[in-house]
C-alpha cells in the first residue's frame, strides 16, 4: 500500500483542525461490507458515523436500501436522499414521537420505523401514532447484556410483542439487538459470546412465530461493527436452519464507512480501512521535547484516555501529554525537527463523535482537497 496515501498536494489552501474524507477509500469500504454478507439487502449501516447526504448516496448507489439511524435529523437527512427503509433506533418519547409523525407525513415515501422496549411507551406512542392516522412499524429493543436499553429476551418480551400487536397506531415487524458489550480481539472467542448472546433472540423469535402458526420467523437486526463479521457469516453454512436465519438478519455497522484507530486495533481482522483523518499543524514549540498543535477537545473526539484519542500517520511516536478545549501538548524526542506551520495526520480512535465536530468534511481526490461534504445530521434539528 503506498504509505502516503493521504498526502494533501494544496494542503497550503486548508486551514486547520480539520476533517477529510477520502471518497475513494469509503467507496472501497462499502463494496468490502457488502462483500461480506453477500448481499446488500443484508445491510442496514448506521448514519451516526458519517451524518453526511453524500456517503448516504453512495450507499444507496451500492444497492442498499435499508438505513439506520440514531436522531430525528439524521432520519431526515436519510428521507431527503429518498432512502427506501429508515429505523430510528430510539424508542421516541414525548416531543420525538410527534416529530415523528411530521417526519412519516413529509417524506411518505420513505418507510419509517422505530424501537419500544416498554408496555407504557409503546402505548402513549402508539396514541399519537393512531391520532394522526397512522400505523407505524415498531421493533422490539432486546438486551443481550449491553444493559443500556432493551427489554431481555424472555416472557417480558414476548409479552411486550403481544401488548405491541394489540394497540392500534403500531405494528410490531421485528427485534432490534445491539451487541455493542462483545469486543473480544480474539475472532474465535467473540465469535463464541456473540453467538451465546444471541440464542435467546432465536429462542424469542420461535417463541413469536409459534404465536401465529405457520407465520414466517420475524425478521431481526443485529450487532454492530465489532460483532459484524459474526452477523454477516450467519447463513453460510449448508444446512437449511442457517440458511433461514440469513434470510432474517440484518447486519447494522456504522463505522465501516470511515474506521478508525480504536476498531482497527482491536479487530484487526476486519477489512476495512481508515477513509477519514484529522489535519492538524503545530503552533507552538515548548522546548526540546514538547510542541503544541491545534487539535483540542472541539476537534476530535476526547471520551477516551489521554493516550487513546488520535494516532498520528507520519508521527505514530508522538506522546499526548495535554488536552484542553483547542490545544493538544504532544512529546517526542529531543532534536525532533518540527517547526511551527508543519502538518501532521491524524486517525482518530472514535471517528464517530469526531465527525459530530465538525460541520462539514474535505473530500481528497487523487491527493488533492476537491470538495466540501456538510456533516448536515450532526445537528439536532435539519426542518422537523
Amino acid at each position: 500500500m503506498d504509505m502516503n496515501w493521504y498526502s494533501i498536494q494544496n494542503i497550503d489552501t486548508l486551514d486547520t483542525p480539520a476533517l477529510v474524507v477520502y471518497p475513494d477509500r469509503v467507496r472501497e469500504n462499502i463494496s468490502r461490507a457488502i462483500g461480506m454478507v453477500g448481499d446488500p439487502a443484508r445491510l442496514r449501516p448506521h448514519v451516526k458515523t458519517h451524518k453526511s447526504p453524500e456517503v448516504t448516496q453512495m450507499l444507496l448507489d451500492a444497492g442498499i436500501t435499508r438505513f439506520k439511524c440514531a436522531t430525528i435529523a439524521e432520519a431526515e437527512m436519510l428521507a431527503v436522499r429518498e432512502a427506501p427503509d429508515v429505523l430510528l433506533a430510539y424508542q421516541p418519547i414525548g416531543p420525538k414521537a410527534a416529530r415523528l409523525v411530521t417526519l412519516i407525513n413529509r417524506y411518505p415515501d420513505t418507510r419509517f420505523s422505530c424501537l419500544t422496549d416498554d408496555p407504557a411507551a409503546a402505548t402513549a406512542m402508539a396514541a399519537i401514532f393512531a391520532a394522526a392516522g397512522l400505523s407505524v412499524p415498531v421493533w422490539l429493543d432486546i438486551n443481550v447484556g449491553m444493559n443500556r436499553t432493551g427489554i431481555a429476551p424472555d416472557e417480558t418480551a414476548l409479552r411486550l410483542y403481544q401488548t405491541a400487536t394489540a394497540l392500534k397506531g403500531i405494528t410490531p415487524v421485528g427485534l432490534h439487538v445491539y451487541d455493542g458489550h462483545i469486543r473480544d480481539m480474539d475472532p474465535v472467542l467473540l465469535k463464541q459470546r456473540c453467538d451465546e448472546a444471541f440464542a435467546g433472540v432465536m429462542e424469542l423469535r420461535e417463541r413469536i412465530a409459534a404465536l401465529l402458526p405457520g407465520s414466517p420467523l420475524l425478521p431481526v437486526i443485529a450487532g454492530g461493527s465489532p460483532t459484524f463479521p459474526v452477523h454477516a457469516g450467519r447463513g453460510s453454512a449448508a444446512d437449511d436452519g442457517e440458511q433461514a436465519q440469513a434470510a432474517v438478519v440484518q447486519c447494522s455497522p456504522g463505522t465501516f464507512v470511515y474506521w478508525d484507530k480504536g476498531y482497527a486495533d482491536q479487530f484487526a481482522g476486519q477489512p476495512f480501512q481508515p477513509a477519514a483523518l484529522v489535519v492538524t499543524r503545530v503552533i507552538s514549540l515548548l522546548g526540546e521535547k514538547r510542541f503544541c498543535l491545534d487539535l483540542g477537545h472541539k476537534s476530535i473526539s476526547a471520551e477516551n484516555e489521554l493516550g487513546r484519542r488520535v494516532s498520528f500517520i507520519d508521527a505514530p511516536g508522538l506522546v499526548l501529554v495535554g488536552h484542553s478545549e483547542e490545544h493538544l501538548v504532544v512529546e517526542t524526542e529531543a532534536g525532533h525537527g518540527y517547526r511551527v506551520g508543519d502538518v501532521l495526520y491524524g486517525i482518530p480512535y472514535h471517528i464517530c463523535p469526531t465527525v459530530a465536530l465538525y460541520e462539514r468534511a474535505f473530500t481528497v481526490v487523487d491527493g488533492w482537497v476537491s470538495g466540501e461534504w456538510r456533516n448536515v445530521a450532526r445537528d439536532r434539528k435539519l426542518t422537523i
